[in-house]
């Protein structure tokens, strides 16, 4: 690439999901619909386990994380892209760029994190469920959360460091609806390798990790389960169900986004996949849980009823 094509930027153009006018209207009313229901539900889930006292534990505890964490990565996307959608001008400042980038990197590392403690919660509780609430204090639940949001800084911090080194740039058009890394460091007039090798190794090394955890918290479960009586497996496949399908939507889209050595690049299918896991699945998160939780959908009765008849 030639030096005269390069130059510093001071803001970037986000082309979006498409560029037909048709789609439009279609396209802001529907991701419209789709964060409303992202807010509503998150929002509620968290209001709904901070009131109802027979959701005080260590189960609902990270649920109602997993709620604020799903509600503040969409947020970090979804008003800017519907914004865009409607507006002609695209342009979103550098300072903006790499805010939005750290913020949504952030909260996205802490969820996978996040749902590897809850893995563990769940194998703690069914497989040592006479000691569960000593197990789970609420000191090390405190220290769990606290050590899944750290590893989403400090691995955003470290990506946003290695971004902000980039002194040129050949074009400030992004391929994408938000400033995600991958498509950023294809501008570059640079060399990228390390970016590129470092967001690979980390991406790959916080996947390994936890899904090694998840894999072996449920291993355990199945083991311990086939003594229980066939209504104590009922009780706790419904408990797991709703965890493990969050753990398979999630992680698929995120395996198939930043784990392969060549992923990232803007094209249609990452843009597609990126809307799965950045609008689609915070939405989808406290409805799998509360739509297939007992404890969930009874709370909400006994909420939804005190303030009815009061």
């Amino acid at each position: 690439m030639g030096e005269e094509n390069c130059s510093t930027v001071t803001e970037f153009i986000l082309l979006g999901l498409s560029d037909d006018p048709e789609l439009t209207v279609f396209l802001f009313l529907l991701f419209l619909l789709v964060y409303g229901v992202t807010v509503l539900a998150n929002l509620g889930m968290v209001a709904l386990i901070r009131v109802s006292s027979r959701l005080h534990t260590p189960m609902y505890f990270f649920l109602s994380h997993l709620s604020f964490v799903d509600f503040c990565y969409a947020s970090m996307i979804v008003p800017k892209m519907l914004a865009n959608i409607l507006k002609k001008d695209k342009a979103i400042s550098f300072l903006e760029c790499m805010v939005q980038f750290y913020l949504f990197c952030t909260f996205a590392v802490t969820e996978v994190f996040l749902l590897a403690v809850m893995a563990y919660d769940r194998f703690v509780a069914i497989c040592n469920p006479l000691l569960y609430m000593v197990s789970m204090s609420q000191k090390l639940c405190v220290e769990l959360a606290s050590c899944c949001y750290l590893c989403g800084l400090m691995c955003s911090l470290l990506h946003l460091c290695l971004a902000l080194e980039i002194p040129l740039y050949r074009s400030n058009v992004i391929n994408h609806f938000f400033c995600d890394l991958p498509p950023l460091l294809s501008l570059a007039c640079s060399d990228v390798t390390m970016n590129k090798v470092l967001l690979f190794i980390v991406a790959t090394f916080n996947e390994t990790v936890t899904i090694v955890i998840i894999f072996t918290s449920y291993l355990f479960i199945l083991i311990t389960l086939r003594t229980c009586s066939a209504e104590g497996r009922c009780k706790a496949f419904s408990t797991c169900a709703s965890h493990l399908t969050a753990i398979i939507v999630f992680h698929g889209t995120i395996l198939y986004i930043y784990c392969r050595p060549s992923s990232g690049n803007g094209g249609d299918a990452n843009k597609v996949a990126t809307v799965f896991y950045t609008v689609v699945i915070p939405m989808l998160n406290p409805l799998i849980y509360s739509l297939r939780n007992k404890d969930v959908k009874e709370a909400l009765r006994k909420v939804v009823g005190s303030k009815i008849y009061s």
